[in-house]
């Protein structure tokens, strides 16, 4: 069974910062093409960061340069590094297998960034 647990979100003031965690189980973690996607009160899931399984990496326009996807095949796990945060940041945060997040995907974290 496919399993995706994330975890790091919170409240945090505009500029802050978050790092973002998603443990995988289940599946061939090192041979998947993972992403992150957010969804804000709302609005529609929106992909924003993916990491290929071999390590190329794609963004968002809005995100790039603030936030940095990474992952830890050994541990099964992928991460978010969201720097220079702003309240539009807000959101739902998930991860999700797949180049475009429309894999299956975990529970997610709430970040949210006040002003």
């Amino acid at each position: 069974e496919v399993q995706l647990v994330e975890s790091g979100g919170g409240l945090v003031e505009r500029g802050g910062s978050l790092r973002l965690s998603c443990l995988a189980s289940g599946f061939n973690f090192r041979n998947t093409d993972m992403s992150w996607v957010r969804q804000a009160p709302g609005k529609a899931l929106e992909w924003i960061s993916a990491i290929e399984k071999g390590g190329y990496s794609s963004y968002l326009a809005t995100v790039k340069g603030r936030f940095t996807i990474s992952r830890d095949n050994a541990k099964s796990t992928l991460y978010l590094q969201m720097n220079s945060l702003e309240p539009e940041d807000t959101a739902v945060y998930f991860c999700a297998m797949g180049p475009r997040g429309l894999g299956p995907r975990g529970q997610g974290t709430q970040v949210t960034v006040s002003s």
